[in-house]
């Protein structure tokens, strides 16, 4: 085990995170004497994708202590799983989810591979997730990387390529840095460090606990590193959703499989367009995909499509159906303007 200089980056850093980590419910304290669970450490990096982490603990806490284990999680039915996964969004890490649940557990004998390699080959599990889940579960030294972590170390390192293409640097500016041990802690610790100081707007340097060797330190434009590349205007969509209500309960149908939203519970409707539709509706919502915007419209009818299968769910118990967040709000939408 090799141990840092006190003045090297990682002592520094480490020293740190020993005084101020983050209380996250995912997370072992610094030092803690109790061995970190890779499945809580999974799961957390796994809803954590282009995520807060406030949205996240809620659902963490939920899933945690209805499906504890792997093993249990793997056993979930797929419309629970999805049901509780419901304003998270990305809803295709849910689906992953469940298939690297029942890998682990139907590959190896439910216990999670200790090597980046092993990781990596799991459903849905890519280069970073298996990293922090190498290092952090592990103690593996791996070179980790998330969007704080580019932040600290394009500044730190003063890396002005524009990104994506800097994430090479990026990663050769830190690999050397990371100690043989407590890798987990010092992953965690520069995610911390992006979190609380090395923010995007007005960083603390003052109080960084790597300020002394930060070349973008006192730069009157550190804030725009790391170099971001210009944002492409989104295509914008339109579709219609049907609001078909009877004694009391509400038409539901499931989305396909594959596919935006796939597996999801849903309002029916139609394919989304370019187009908008040419009816008005009684209730409408904007809403931002990573890909494109859409504007979804909801419009009255009387009996659904015989040729779709669905549910007919009791309006007072809307909240357990386990809409996406675009449903929710367009019905949200629909009770404003109707009282």
């Amino acid at each position: 085990m090799s141990v840092q200089s006190p003045d090297s980056f990682a002592a520094r850093l480490l020293g740190w995170y020993d005084r101020a980590a983050r209380d996250l419910p995912w997370r072992i304290p610094p030092r803690g004497r109790t061995a970190p669970d890779p499945y809580r450490v999974w799961l957390a990096e796994i809803m954590l994708q282009q995520t807060t982490v406030a949205a996240v603990a809620g659902y963490f806490q939920r899933f945690a202590l209805r499906w504890p284990t792997v093993a249990d999680l793997a056993a979930a039915e797929d419309a629970d799983v999805m049901a509780a996964w419901a304003g998270l969004g990305y809803y295709a890490r849910a689906r992953n989810l469940l298939a690297c649940a029942r890998a682990v557990v139907r590959d190896h004998g439910g216990r999670f591979p200790d090597t980046e390699a092993a990781l990596r080959a799991l459903p849905g599990i890519g280069d970073y997730t298996a990293a922090a889940v190498a290092a952090i579960a592990f103690g593996r030294p791996a070179v980790v990387v998330d969007a704080n972590i580019e932040r600290v170390m394009a500044r730190h390192a003063l890396i002005e390529t524009p990104l994506p293409a800097a994430k090479k640097e990026i990663r050769a500016a830190l690999a050397p840095l990371v100690p043989a041990d407590r890798p987990g802690d010092f992953a965690q610790a520069l995610m911390d460090l992006g979190a609380t100081i090395c923010t995007p707007r007005a960083p603390a340097c003052a109080i960084c606990p790597v300020m002394a060797d930060c070349r973008a330190r006192g730069r009157a434009d550190i804030e725009r590193l790391p170099v971001k590349p210009p944002k492409k205007a989104k295509p914008r969509r339109h579709g219609i959703a049907h609001w078909i209500e009877r004694e009391g309960r509400l038409w539901l149908v499931r989305r396909p499989a594959k596919g935006m939203l796939g597996g999801m519970r849903a309002l029916p409707g139609g394919a989304w367009e370019d187009r908008p539709p040419d009816e008005a509706g009684i209730a409408r919502v904007d809403h931002s995909f990573t890909h494109f915007d859409l504007t979804l419209i909801l419009v009255r009818r009387k009996t659904p499509d015989s040729a779709t299968e669905g549910e007919w769910w009791p309006l007072s118990a809307l909240d357990a159906a386990g809409l996406p967040t675009l449903y929710r709000k367009l019905i949200e939408k629909k009770r404003e303007i109707q009282g």
